[in-house]
């Protein structure tokens, strides 16, 4: 006896595709409970129905056919809810990465772009506690949080006498891979594992204010790398930057500032300037 439903009865109920079923059953997702060898019809059963549902939600929220085979492969219902968490997870963090995309092409796309506040700075030479390294700029987020952490082990918060920073050299972002050098200002910086006592060299940078999140900071650093070829000269030197306020101090994205430093090269100061700081706002 030939099981309850063909190929076209069980689409009409799952609201599947005859050519999505044979797809599932050519993956080895979802196999017919009958095949007639004679004419190669496929027949299910209606108990197949909820396993047909399932497959096709995984499979809109683009499961890896690996993943739901692991899922309809076991038993152990925490297994299955672990591997859709998992996946979960990381739809999580693509909606993320869409939506701060989103707000970015929204600021470029803006016709009247806001002011941009630009001050000129004299930073003199500095002795940090810093950890520097070569990196690929797809490691770069990782290397200075695990750097960073190593820093705030190191110096807890009676140490420190200033927000961290780091210094991003050019071929980072030209070639790919290039040095980072993150450093936290302390009272007796001192050695400790990857951990350096440094001189960070006078600069003279461009420095403007990125406000909230990090992921259109380079919105805000093509804005002001926009002011430094209209305003100033630009020198070689690595791009500086200072978190005023990030992630280490609050989960609020929105109160985060980060400052940017742009290496300059000033022939004259200006009227106004004091104390080596010069304040420019653009509109």
């Amino acid at each position: 006896m030939r099981p309850t439903l063909t190929i076209g009865e069980f689409a009409t109920l799952t609201h599947l595709s005859v050519r999505t079923l044979r797809r599932y059953h050519e993956a080895g997702l979802l196999e017919p409970a009958y095949v007639d060898p004679a004419t190669g019809y496929r027949y299910y059963t209606s108990q197949q129905i909820p396993t047909a549902q399932v497959i096709h939600r995984l499979r809109q929220l683009d499961v890896p056919l690996a993943e739901i085979r692991s899922v309809l492969a076991t038993d152990d219902p925490h297994r299955r809810a672990e591997v859709i968490a998992g996946h979960a997870r990381r739809l999580e963090k693509e909606l993320a990465r869409t939506q701060a995309a989103v707000v970015s092409l929204r600021r470029l796309l803006n016709p009247e772009p806001p002011s941009i506040d630009v001050e000129l700075r004299s930073l003199p030479r500095r002795t940090v506690a810093a950890i520097t390294g070569r990196v690929e700029f797809g490691r770069s987020l990782a290397w200075y949080d695990e750097a960073m952490a190593e820093l705030d082990a190191a110096f807890p918060p009676a140490e420190r006498t200033g927000p961290p920073g780091g210094q991003y050299a050019n071929a980072l972002f030209t070639h790919g891979a290039g040095t980072m050098t993150v450093y936290r200002p302390v009272r007796e910086p001192r050695a400790s594992g990857r951990i350096e006592v440094i001189e960070l060299a006078p600069a003279e940078l461009a420095v403007t204010v990125h406000a909230g999140p990090h992921d259109d900071l380079d919105v805000t650093y093509g804005r002001l790398g926009d002011w430094v070829v209209t305003h100033a000269l630009t020198v070689d030197g690595p791009v500086h930057e200072s978190y005023l306020v990030g992630p280490r101090d609050t989960t609020d994205s929105d109160e985060w500032r980060t400052e940017i430093g742009w290496p300059v090269f000033r022939v004259t100061p200006s009227v106004g300037q004091d104390s080596g700081r010069e304040i420019h706002t653009t509109r």
